[in-house]
């Protein structure tokens, strides 16, 4: 029986390679100069552009792009596919891609005055380039809020514990924003009170569980549960998820409108700061928990593996491993959402330039570990498809990391249901912040309203109440294993755009400068995801479904509009994707075969 400590050992080793090597290279590839003036510096402006310090913002950039994604991915495609196939490719892809995505997206927005990816290719390859990715991202966004939206019901629904550690830990954040920004009361002081409450907030959570409705029968909830309601059947959705899990999904999504249109101090950045601390000790605490139950023996149960390392190539649910595993999995190996994050947002803080380095790729190494313990749990619990379908694999992050944390003396009953918060404050985070990011995507296509349809189009209430209702409508095709993969094919599809835009850049820059460390992994998620998402629209939608007539007289209309959407969005997406590319391509051609380019980068002099 394989030891969970070698799937942890094997990535941290990949991962040191990549970090002392690799990224060193790419660090004098792109030629960081702690001498040169960052946006930071230059355009200071104490509101965007604020320099900070490495290890703060390391922690405000780690707690920005992990949310629950890696989480999720690995979990899914280790019950799928086995933990082997999971495991090689966080190991090896993080590195060489995933790391390679967030560092040149950071150091690119670096030398374009900290602007966005939207803006770099804009620069290279024209306006209607610029919209093309702004749209891309915008429905990509919608697929982030309506997959997160649908895992925390999940969770809620086998934690009530969590769901009510949740609201807590939100009061204590719209709390803290008043103690720092309204009140101007010591940071140090309420830093001390308000993290003690989020920790105290699960204590809270399993003396007093909380559920919408009553558990189906295959369910139960911890005793002492407060349910609000009685019945359920009327609920839209109950059908497909259960009451309860289809009651918490508009709940969530009325959260992420509010949250999105609030101003970013009275709860998205105390918020982020709260979740820090619990992912530094959900996430560092499970990898050492790990070492010390295996080398003690001081865990409540061996931390072995407990599922197959290989299910075979159509897996457990007949979804085929290439190209499906690689969009499964998503964040915890290459994120398009990353880009969104680095360029544009860390690079107006940095310091100095080869703060990069680190904050770049070191920061999504970070997510892979958090990717390798979301394996790990799963892992080690070994539940399978049969034993209560793929979405019922989720909240064993927290059956698993309870296990886990045994290991420092900590009881299950109070392990899992912190591990179930760590994973909805991440996904509660991806959610809001999503739903905030394409609220100021479409704003930047609309640019100045001129008709009232743009008026209304960038409108804050009307943008971020129409991401809701069209994430809720996809959530209501019923298939887990539909949504997630489409959210991981327009992510993944998106950081080969980014990588597509580092690529041009490098070409525009100097015709010395090599295309290979970010070209070929963009021509490899460029072919991963247009595939995953073709495979997608005509085979799990069109044939599967409408061609069934199985799956016709039972589908409701719900269902029916959900599965065209999620046709649409496939087709659009890949339709943009390849436009783009053509654009990118053209472009690296002209500039490698034309006139030497007028280079925006600093002199050698």
């Amino acid at each position: 029986m394989v030891q969970v400590i070698w799937l942890v050992l094997g990535v941290l080793t990949m991962f040191s390679v990549g970090y002392l090597g690799y990224s060193r290279y790419l660090a004098n590839f792109v030629e960081l100069d702690e001498g040169n003036e960052t946006p930071a510096h230059k355009y200071e402006d104490g509101q965007e552009y604020v320099p900070s310090k490495k290890p703060v913002l390391l922690g405000h950039h780690y707690s920005s792009i992990a949310g629950g994604a890696p989480i999720v991915g690995p979990i899914t495609a280790g019950v799928v596919w086995g933990w082997v196939p999971a495991l090689l490719w966080i190991a090896i892809g993080n590195p060489l891609m995933g790391a390679v995505h967030d560092f040149v997206s950071l150091s690119g927005s670096l030398r374009h005055e900290g602007k966005s990816i939207g803006y770099i290719i804009g620069e290279y390859v024209g306006e209607r380039g610029k919209n093309m990715l702004l749209w891309f991202a915008f429905l990509t966004i919608i697929l982030v809020v309506a997959v997160f939206a649908l895992v925390v019901a999940i969770v809620f629904n086998a934690y009530p514990q969590a769901a009510t550690a949740s609201f807590i830990y939100i009061a204590l954040a719209l709390v803290f924003g008043v103690w720092l920004y309204q009140l101007d009361l010591p940071f140090l002081v309420g830093t001390a009170i308000f993290v003690a409450g989020v920790f105290g907030g699960v204590f809270v959570g399993i003396e007093f569980p909380l559920a919408l409705f009553p558990a189906g029968p295959d369910a139960s909830y911890p005793a002492g549960t407060t349910v609000l309601f009685s019945g359920g059947s009327a609920v839209p959705g109950s059908g497909l998820f259960g009451a309860n899990v289809a009651a918490w999904i508009p709940v969530i999504l009325v959260y992420a409108f509010i949250a999105s249109v609030l101003p970013v101090w009275t709860l998205l950045q105390p918020r982020d700061y709260l979740s820090s601390f619990l992912l530094y000790t959900g996430v560092g605490g499970a990898l050492l928990a790990i070492i010390v139950g295996t080398v003690m023996g001081s865990a409540s149960e061996p931390l072995t593996v407990n599922i197959d390392a290989y299910y075979g190539f159509m897996g457990t649910t007949s979804l085929p491993l290439f190209p499906m595993l690689f969009v499964t999995i998503a964040c915890g190996t290459i994120s398009g959402f990353h880009s969104l994050v680095s360029s544009g947002t860390t690079a107006k803080q940095l310091d100095k330039e080869t703060d990069a380095r680190l904050i770049g790729y070191g920061g999504m190494l970070g997510e892979g570990l958090l990717a390798t313990v979301a394996l790990s749990t799963v892992a080690l619990v070994g539940i399978t498809v049969e034993g209560g379908g793929i979405g019922q694999a989720l909240p064993n992050f927290a059956t698993g990391g309870g296990i886990i944390l045994t290991s420092f003396g900590i009881p299950t009953d109070i392990g899992a249901p912190f591990m179930a918060l760590v994973l909805v404050s991440f996904l509660l985070t991806s959610t809001d912040t999503a739903m905030r990011l394409g609220r100021y995507m479409m704003e930047e296509i609309v640019g100045t309203p001129e008709t009232d349809v743009q008026t209304y189009a960038s409108n804050r209430y009307v943008n971020s109440g129409l991401q809701g209702v069209l994430a809720y409508l996809l959530v209501a095709s019923g298939r887990w294993q539909d949504l997630w993969p489409l959210f991981g094919g327009a992510n993944q599809l998106l950081a080969a755009l980014a990588l597509l835009t580092a690529t041009v850049w490098l070409a525009n820059w100097s015709d010395t400068k090599q295309l290979i460390s970010t070209g070929v992994p963009m021509a490899i998620m460029t072919t991963i995801t247009v595939l995953a998402l073709l495979y997608l629209a005509f085979v799990q939608n069109f044939q599967q479904k409408f061609l069934d007539s199985e799956w016709m007289a039972e589908a409701t209309t719900l269902n029916m509009v959900s599965s065209a959407i999620q046709i649409v969005i496939a087709l659009v997406l890949v339709g943009l994707a390849l436009s783009l590319v053509k654009m990118g391509y053209e472009n690296v051609r002209e500039a490698r075969s034309g006139p030497a380019p007028t280079s925006t980068e600093p002199s050698d002099d």
